[in-house]
This record gives structure tokens, C-alpha cells and sequence, in this order.
């Protein structure tokens, strides 16, 4: 790999300045403020007493989210989406995310819900939101400590993501929306704190790719997200 720099100034393994905002929905037992390079999420934390039908009397939790694009996050307007597509997948993708950093015994019978609203889109949306989640899902835990109807935090370690891809013949860390058109392999990475995969989605969409630069991949997001768990950390006060 060369040290060429990138359309926006970066080496191939640094991230877009990212900073992670808390606070910020008023309302909210949960809120935070994402933003990477262009891109700009705000994930706003719900708690409801209530489960899903097939947890009910479990004693178990539920941590599920909702993901919406803003009409003028992109350059030109995107309709809002309708029924089933995209945005479902994506929220399917941050709930399974997010219910691998939470003990829902813990939790007790009730949900989180995790509302990820993209304000502004260049590249990488899902995978901060997944980051930004995470923050917010720890003020809705916080708060419900705070009330008394939990002990302690149910959490089993942070979770984060980012986008990794094969652009030319350079392997990228957080690729912006012009890079990620042009890759010829995308990948979104979710990982622990542990340094495990949570989810890992890629495709070889212009060329096929080797183990071998699966591995490299997997090993720079792996530097990318271990950068994100200490701004999440930074942004809640955690030690």
C-alpha cells in the first residue's frame, strides 16, 4: 500500500474528523450527535415499558432502532421511503448491533428504542449510526439506573462500526460517498470492545478479493473502530 493521500487529504487508514455530541434531543432518556467527515446522524433513545409479544412474561428486554434519511441529506432530494426497503434493513442491522453490547436479562421487560435520523448523508450513515447509538443507548441505561427500575448497567462492552473497501487497488478506512461509489468491495464492519465481530457486510460488487486482503481489511477497521470505543468513552465520561 502507498501513502498517497485522498480525495479529502487522508491517508488510506484514517478516519474523517469525528466528534460524538450527548445531550442533545431534550426530551429524550437518550441522545446523541454524530458527526463524521460530511456525514450527520442524531440517534435520540426511547424507553417504553413494553416488550414484544414473544418476550412477554420472558423477563427480558428489547433493544430494537428506526433509521430514516432526511429528505435533503443528499445533494439532490430523496423521497422519504415508504414501506419496506432500504431503511429497514439498515435499523434490522443497528438493533442486532446494539443487542450485542446489553445484557436484556438485565434490562428486564421492557425495550430501548434507538431512533437514528440522517440529517446529512456522505457515505458511512449506518455505520455511524451504529456508533452513535451505542452512546445514546447508555444515557436511556443511565436514566433508568438513575429511576431505580434497574441495577447497575446491563451492558456486556461497547460496540462500533465503520466502512472498509478495496478503491482501485488501495485498501480505505471510512469511505466517503465518492470513494464508496467508485470501490469495487465495500465493507461494513460492526466489532466489540473484545475485538469481536458483531456483523460484517461485504460485497465484491467490481472484482472478487482475497483472504488475505480480507484479513487486511478486517485489521483496519479493527484501527478505525478502536479509535471510536475512546471518543464514545470520551463523550459519556467513562473512564
Amino acid at each position: 500500500m502507498c501513502s498517497q493521500l485522498r480525495i479529502d487529504k487522508r491517508l488510506i487508514n484514517e478516519l474523517r474528523p469525528i466528534t460524538i455530541e450527548v445531550g442533545i434531543a431534550r426530551y429524550a432518556e437518550g441522545s446523541a450527535l454524530i458527526e463524521l467527515g460530511n456525514t450527520r446522524v442524531l440517534v435520540s433513545a426511547t424507553v417504553e415499558e413494553r416488550v414484544p409479544s414473544f418476550l412477554k412474561g420472558t423477563g427480558r428486554g428489547w433493544v430494537t432502532a428506526e433509521y430514516a434519511m432526511l429528505p435533503r441529506a443528499t445533494q439532490q432530494r430523496t423521497a422519504r421511503e415508504q414501506g419496506r426497503g432500504r431503511s429497514q434493513e439498515i435499523q434490522r442491522l443497528i438493533g442486532r448491533s446494539l443487542r450485542a453490547s446489553v445484557d436484556l436479562n438485565g434490562l428486564g421487560e421492557r425495550s430501548v428504542i434507538l431512533d437514528c435520523d440522517v440529517l446529512q448523508a456522505d457515505g458511512g450513515t449506518r455505520t455511524a449510526s451504529i456508533s452513535a447509538a451505542w452512546v445514546a443507548l447508555v444515557q436511556a441505561l443511565r436514566w433508568l439506573r438513575n429511576q431505580g427500575r434497574i441495577e447497575g448497567l446491563p451492558l456486556q462492552g461497547q460496540v462500533a462500526a465503520i466502512s472498509v473497501g478495496l478503491v482501485g487497488e488501495e485498501i480505505l478506512l471510512d469511505l466517503c460517498y465518492e470513494e464508496d461509489s467508485r470501490a469495487a468491495v465495500d465493507f461494513n464492519v460492526v466489532m466489540t470492545d473484545q475485538n469481536r465481530l458483531v456483523e460484517l457486510q461485504g460485497t465484491g460488487e467490481g472484482r472478487t478479493f482475497s483472504r488475505p486482503e480480507l484479513n487486511l481489511m478486517l485489521d483496519m477497521a479493527w484501527t478505525g473502530i478502536s479509535q471510536i470505543f475512546t471518543l464514545q468513552k470520551d463523550a459519556l465520561g467513562m473512564p
